[in-house]
């Protein structure tokens, strides 16, 4: 007998722990860079980051423990959205006619319409229990913005949300969302810090970016003792934060009798989705020995894994965050203003960037047009409409669909859909119309981007 179409887990199987990768990164044969302070290009120790995050969030950012309990408190908040369903895409595959079984795990059931809450109820969880009052953060096209106003919402406190302008102007809906949950929005650059007034010194009619916003984000929590800085994505505690999505398609899986994946397939800008998606699975590598080939699909105007290079550099635009070892495009770097504003990021995670340089995850790169086709395709056959940042792993989960169709065999695929695109139709608007531009990131200006990397001996 053939599984539903979708497979729901209990709530008694909600996750109790988060899984963290850096306890097998030894076993993965994965060397993790150590974190620099920018000032004297020192490892960093706990009280270099103390005044941006809660001592919780910074022991866990350091921490080798495998499994990091979920305090019962954020599982409660958990349980308005989780577990999130995991479906079998039948009426997809018959649409591409490909003999590949197709499984997507739905993040957009959360609050938000996204996984970003994942990691935004923690952390600001985190930060109550420290007496904090106020946050400030940067958002791209408003998911992760409205993930921490909403948690900010749960837990009573304030939240200050720098979102790249270009994604100000054009996803209002996301700011107004932002707003209902409480927070105060403005676009950067903005006139409101040091490090937004020296952009709009040199151009006044920027589009902002997120290394922009971080800075902002940065330099207002640096600056004020009652505030701390809440990142969406990137960093070690962030990614851990994600892992009860991988986690839940493992049991899923296991729970429909399914195959194991031959290849998962997810989006990726800063690393967050894609960690929390994976990095799971990467764990049943160590612990049984299952493989299974994990795909990694960014914009090709923010292709950071598939043009980047490995070196130290900046989080931010001005230079204030540590220094951290990735794929990076360089600090400087202002990407074209397509819709996918959450993947418009000049760097990827460490751990995401480690496992690339070893070989143990894929990159591909795509342009919004045939992304937004695939997206569509997905639609009109499954009835979702994906985050312009999701549509990535559509695209490449319908490329392995492809392929299982060329090759005639009935490969196992899973793919993480981290996101719907209800307040994203703007873009679908301009695509249908035939007015988005497909933008490849140009040679010299990477190259003259990475020429303002640090130098580190």
């Amino acid at each position: 007998m053939e599984e539903s179409v979708k497979i729901l887990l209990p709530e008694s199987e909600l996750p109790t722990h988060w899984y963290n990768l850096n306890a097998d990164l030894g076993a993965l044969g994965v060397e993790l860079p150590p974190v620099l302070h920018p000032g004297t290009k020192q490892p960093v120790g706990p009280a270099d980051l103390a005044p941006l995050f809660p001592e919780a969030l910074i022991a866990q950012e350091v921490s080798t423990e495998r499994y990091i309990e979920i305090p019962e408190p954020v599982r409660d908040i958990y349980r308005l959205w989780r577990p999130t369903p995991l479906f079998r895409a039948r009426r997809w595959e018959k649409a591409l006619d490909t003999p590949a079984r197709i499984y997507y795990k739905y993040e957009g059931v959360s609050p938000t319409g996204s996984h970003k809450p994942n990691t935004a109820v923690p952390q600001v969880y985190y930060n109550a229990q420290e007496g904090v009052r106020r946050i400030t953060t940067e958002t791209g096209a408003g998911q992760w913005g409205s993930a921490l106003s909403f948690a900010c919402q749960v837990f009573g406190l304030e939240c200050k949300v720098y979102m790249v302008r270009v994604s100000y102007e054009q996803k209002p809906y996301r700011r107004v969302l932002m707003q209902a949950w409480g927070a105060a929005v403005v676009p950067s650059p903005s006139t409101e810090t040091e490090a937004g007034r020296r952009v709009l010194a040199e151009d006044p009619d920027s589009t902002g970016s997120l290394g922009i916003a971080i800075s902002e984000a940065v330099e207002e929590a640096a600056t004020r003792n009652d505030t701390k800085y809440a990142l969406g994505s990137v960093l070690n505690h962030v990614l851990l934060h994600q892992t009860v999505i991988g986690q839940e398609v493992i049991r899923q899986l296991e729970r429909a009798g399914a195959d194991w994946p031959d290849v998962i397939v997810g989006c990726v800008g800063g690393g967050s989705n894609f960690a929390g998606f994976a990095f799971p699975f990467l764990a049943e590598r160590v612990r049984s020995g299952r493989t299974t080939r994990i795909v990694a699909v960014e914009p090709t105007a923010a292709p950071s894994l598939t043009r980047g290079v490995y070196a130290y550099d900046f989080g931010d635009t001005a230079r204030l965050t540590p220094l951290v070892k990735m794929y990076t495009l360089g600090h400087d770097f202002i990407p074209a203003p397509i819709h996918a504003g959450g993947l418009r990021y000049h760097g990827m995670s460490p751990q995401v960037s480690a496992l690339y340089a070893a070989g143990l995850i894929e990159a591909r790169s795509v342009p919004q047009n045939p992304m937004f086709a695939a997206a569509l395709s997905f639609a009109r056959s499954e009835g979702i409409v994906p985050a312009p940042e999701a549509g990535h792993a559509v695209w490449g989960a319908m490329q392995e669909a492809l392929a299982a169709r060329e090759a005639g065999e009935a490969r196992t695929i899973v793919f993480n859909l981290c996101g719907h695109g209800h307040f994203d139709l703007s873009a679908y608007e301009a695509y249908l119309a035939g007015k988005l531009e497909d933008y490849e990131y140009p040679e010299e200006a990477v190259r003259k981007s990475l020429e303002a990397l640090p130098q580190i001996d």
